[in-house]
C-alpha cells in the first residue's frame, strides 16, 4: 500500500477523489433527506386536508353513513370516539396500523341497536351533553368547532387488497351531536419512496462515474504537473552519477513554483560547482605552497645528516616557521570555509590597532574608541595581516585610522608604496594570488593574507574593500557594523 501511495502524483489523485466523494456522500445525504422531508410533507398535508374535509362533515351533523370521505380509494379513514372505539372507516379498509385503533370494523351504535337514528335519541344527546360538560379537556372546542392543526404517524394500510405504505393526519372534532371525535386520514407514501429510490438508484450509478472523472482528471493534471520535476529528478540524478556539476536542470517556461525550483536548483547547482572549483583550487595552491618550503627543509636535513658542518640552522627554522604560518592560516581558512561563527563579544578597535601597531615601524595610529561585536582574535589576525601587507610595499610611512561612521566603524591602512591597479583591487583578495615579482614568497607573503582578512570581515557582516591611499599609495578600508546595531550579527 506504502508503495502503491508513494508518490505525490498517487496521493494526490486519492486525496481529491476521497475530497470529492466526502463532499458527494454529504450532499447527497442531505438532498435524499430533504426529498424526504417534503414528500413526506406533502403526503401529510394531503391526510390532513382529507381529515379536515371528512371532520367539516361531522361537525355539519353528517351521519356516519353518508360521509363522503370514506368512499376515497387512495385515502383510509378512520374515526374513533373519545375511548378508542371505532366508530366509521373507508368501505375498502381492510388492515390499519399507526393510528390510534388497529380496528376496521366500526363498532355498532346505539341508533343501530334500537333501530333509528342517532338525531331521533334527545336522551342520548343529553347524556352526550352531559358527558362534555363533566370533560376536562386539553383543548376546550364548542359543538361542531374543530380543532386547529393535526397530528401525524407513519403507518400502513391494506385497501382492496393493496398494502402501502401511509401518512396519517388525525384532526379532532367536536360534534353536536356524538362529542369529541377524532378523524384519521392517510395520504399514501408511494411517490415519496419512488422519488428517493429513483434519486438513490442516480446517485448510486452516478457517484462513481463521477469520482472516475474526478480520479482521471487529478492523474492527468497531476502528472503533467509534475512532468517537469521528473525531467529535474532524472537531470539531478545524471549529474550525480556523471560528477559533472557543469551540468543543468532544465527549466520551465513557466513562472510557478516547479519553474522557481528549477531556478534555485541551478542557482544551487552553479555554487556548489564555484565551491568545489574553488576547493580544486585551494587543495591545488596549497600543495604548491607547501612543496616548496618541505623539500627545502628536507634538502637541509639531508645534507646535516651527510655532512653536519654544513647544517643550515637558521634556515631550517625559517623554513618551519613558514610551513607553520602557512598550516595556521590554512586552519583559518577551512574553519571560515565551514561556517565558524565568531564570538559575539565586544571588541574596541581603536585599541586592538594600537595593539597590532604596538613594535611596527613607521606605523602611525590615529584612533577613536569605536566598539564592534565579534572575535578579538580574528579582528587582530584582519589588522595584523594589513599591516604586514602595508609594510612590504610602504616606503616611508603606514597610517592606521579608526572612525566611526554612521552605524559602521571603519578602519583605514593606508601606505605611501606602489599601491594596486585598478583591475587588480579585486583579484587581490583571492587566494593564493601575487600580483607581481615584488609579491613574492621569499618576502614572507603565500598570497592568503588578504584572502583571510577579507573572509573574516564577511563574517563578521562587514567589507574589505581595497583603493588609492591620498599619498598615492594602497588604501584598505575595512567597515564593520558597530556593537548593538543590527547588522551586529555574523553572515553565514
Amino acid at each position: 500500500m506504502s508503495r502503491l501511495f508513494g508518490s505525490v502524483r498517487s496521493r494526490a489523485t486519492l486525496g481529491a477523489t476521497l475530497v470529492v466523494a466526502v463532499a458527494l456522500v454529504a450532499a447527497g445525504t442531505a438532498l435524499l433527506l430533504s426529498l424526504r422531508a417534503n414528500l413526506t410533507g406533502e403526503a401529510g398535508t394531503r391526510a390532513e386536508r382529507s381529515a379536515q374535509a371528512v371532520a367539516s362533515e361531522l361537525a355539519a351533523r353528517t351521519p356516519l353513513g353518508k360521509l363522503s370521505g370514506l368512499d376515497a380509494e387512495d385515502t383510509p379513514v378512520q374515526i374513533v370516539d373519545e375511548d378508542g372505539v371505532l366508530l366509521a372507516a373507508s368501505e375498502d379498509l381492510e388492515r390499519i396500523s399507526g393510528t390510534g385503533t388497529s380496528e376496521v370494523t366500526p363498532a355498532p351504535t346505539r341508533s343501530e341497536e334500537d333501530g333509528r337514528d342517532d338525531r331521533d335519541g334527545p336522551d342520548h344527546r343529553d347524556d352526550d351533553r352531559d358527558d362534555r360538560d363533566d370533560r376536562d379537556d386539553d383543548e376546550s372546542l364548542e359543538p361542531g368547532e374543530i380543532a386547529q392543526g393535526a397530528s401525524y404517524t407513519n403507518g400502513t394500510a391494506t385497501v382492496d387488497g393493496d398494502t402501502e405504505d401511509y401518512r396519517f393526519a388525525a384532526v379532532e372534532v367536536e360534534t353536536p351531536d356524538r362529542g369529541r371525535l377524532t378523524v384519521h386520514a392517510g395520504a399514501p407514501l408511494a411517490a415519496e419512496h419512488s422519488a428517493v429510490g429513483t434519486a438513490l438508484t442516480a446517485m448510486l450509478i452516478g457517484f462513481p462515474l463521477l469520482l472516475g472523472v474526478v480520479a482521471g482528471v487529478t492523474w492527468l493534471v497531476t502528472g503533467r504537473a509534475l512532468r517537469p520535476v521528473e525531467g529535474i529528478r532524472r537531470e539531478m540524478a545524471a549529474i550525480t552519477a556523471s560528477e559533472d556539476l557543469r551540468r543543468r536542470v532544465p527549466e520551465p517556461a513557466t513562472h510557478d513554483e516547479v519553474a522557481r525550483l528549477a531556478r534555485t536548483t541551478n542557482a544551487t547547482l552553479a555554487a556548489l560547482e564555484t565551491s568545489v572549483e574553488r576547493q580544486r583550487r585551494f587543495v591545488a595552491d596549497a600543495s604548491h605552497e607547501l612543496r616548496s618550503p618541505i623539500a627545502s627543509l628536507r634538502t637541509q636535513l639531508e645534507v646535516a645528516a651527510a655532512h653536519p658542518e654544513l647544517l643550515d640552522l637558521d634556515g631550517a627554522v625559517e623554513d618551519t616557521v613558514r610551513l607553520q604560518n602557512l598550516a595556521a592560516d590554512l586552519l583559518l581558512l577551512a574553519r571560515l570555509d565551514a561556517g565558524e561563527r565568531p564570538a559575539g563579544t565586544r571588541v574596541d578597535l581603536a585599541a586592538l590597532a594600537r595593539e597590532e601597531a604596538a613594535g611596527r615601524r613607521r606605523v602611525t595610529v590615529e584612533a577613536e574608541p569605536v566598539e564592534v561585536s565579534g572575535s578579538r582574535g580574528q579582528l587582530g589576525r584582519v589588522l595584523a595581516n594589513l599591516l604586514d601587507n602595508a609594510e612590504r610595499h610602504a616606503g616611508e610611512r603606514i597610517t592606521v585610522t579608526v572612525r566611526r561612521e554612521g552605524g559602521e566603524a571603519v578602519v583605514d591602512v593606508a601606505d605611501d608604496g606602489e599601491g594596486v591597479a585598478e583591475a587588480d583591487r579585486e583579484r587581490i583578495f583571492e587566494r593564493f594570488v601575487r600580483l607581481d615579482a615584488a609579491r613574492s614568497r621569499d618576502d614572507g607573503g603565500a598570497g592568503l593574507g588578504l584572502a583571510i582578512a577579507r573572509d573574516v570581515a564577511v563574517r563578521h557582516g562587514g567589507t574589505l574593500t581595497a583603493g588609492a591611499a591620498p599619498a598615492g599609495g594602497a588604501l584598505f578600508e575595512l567597515r564593520l557594523p558597530l556593537a548593538g546595531s543590527d547588522r551586529g550579527t555574523a553572515r553565514p
